[in-house]
């Protein structure tokens, strides 16, 4: 298990640079960007896809850091009811698909993305009661539409040998651990969870519990190292689900922020051994979105929590218990 980062943060400077800092702070693994909402600032699919040449300077780069990649990242709707919003994610995703498996790096990151309603609305629907009625016939609907599509992509992914991990997240079908397990079932392994605790604070799930509900399956494929903070003296008041802006800080009932200021170091290692005990051995990779901190200081604070969380050996015998 090795520290990571999500380059989103670092989207203006240069992918050679980006790589330079994050290796002098102790990264071990990137996760870059190549399309839908995170952007492609480091990593262009159309010039690295089919170009051995390109992909070759990219692995050069990498190693000249001591850095690998741990997934490639493209969050969108390809389940949007204006068909060229949901083919263009599609493209990103399969396109994604297709060169994580040429670098080697074997994951995908993305989004279950959130049908409408029904087949002639416009908007996408996030359903969260099962009442009127019609609002579960709705949810209904959305879970055929889903099914149908990623029991497609499964299959790309699979001739691709690359897992898909969806990260589960608030305005997508797919936003708790209950609906992740439906989705796999429904599909197939290569289906998984790019786990961010981040999206379950504030819906009061124990992220530690949904560790071990998806590890049990070996349903973990990725891990999001990022923090939420529910402030009380908001969400007392009108709950959770809230709407004001993210740059209305002190107006908001929660707050994504730096891995340590929602929850302790002691609560991240519980975290890094929960996942140890799941048998992940992949990147802790952090996205940073705390708006108040800069993407550095965020970054840094994260790196410097985690470090002293995560196991640098693996287990040695349990000679007390012989």
């Amino acid at each position: 298990m090795d520290v990571g980062v999500l380059t989103v943060p670092l989207g203006g400077e240069s992918l050679e640079d980006a790589l330079a800092y994050l290796s002098d702070i102790g990264v071990g693994a990137v996760e870059l960007a190549c399309g839908g909402y995170p952007g492609e600032a480091h990593i262009d699919r159309s010039h690295y896809l089919d170009d051995e040449d390109a992909q070759a300077e990219l692995q050069a780069l990498l190693d000249e850091h001591d850095l690998r990649v741990s997934a490639l990242a493209t969050h969108n709707n390809p389940l949007h009811p204006d068909e060229e919003t949901a083919a263009e994610a599609d493209t990103e995703l399969r396109e994604a698909i297709e060169l994580s498996a040429q670098l080697g790096a074997d994951v995908v990151t993305c989004f279950s993305g959130l049908p409408a309603g029904g087949p002639n609305d416009e908007v996408p629907n996030w359903i969260t009661a099962p009442w009127p009625t019609e609002h579960a016939d709705a949810h209904e609907y959305q879970w055929d539409v889903a099914v149908e599509y990623w029991t497609d992509i499964a299959e790309h992914a699979d001739d691709h040998g690359v897992d898909v991990a969806i990260e589960m997240h608030p305005n997508m079908l797919v936003y708790e651990p209950t609906g992740m397990a439906k989705l796999r079932k429904a599909t197939n392994e290569r289906i998984g969870a790019n786990f961010d605790p981040s999206h379950l604070y504030w819906q009061g799930i124990d992220v530690t519990k949904a560790i071990r509900f998806l590890g049990e399956e070996d349903a973990i494929h990725h891990f999001h190292a990022k923090d939420t903070k529910v402030y009380d003296a908001n969400a007392d008041l009108k709950g959770v689900l809230d709407t004001d802006a993210y740059t209305e800080e002190v107006d908001r009932s929660w707050l994504f922020r730096s891995v340590g200021y929602g929850h302790g170091e002691e609560h991240w290692k519980d975290v890094v051994s929960t996942l140890r005990m799941v048998d992940y051995d992949g990147a802790l990779s952090i996205e940073h979105e705390d708006s108040l901190t800069s993407s550095r200081e965020g970054l840094e604070k994260a790196v410097d929590v985690l470090q002293r969380a995560v196991f640098e050996t693996q287990p040695g015998d349990a000679y007390w218990a012989e």
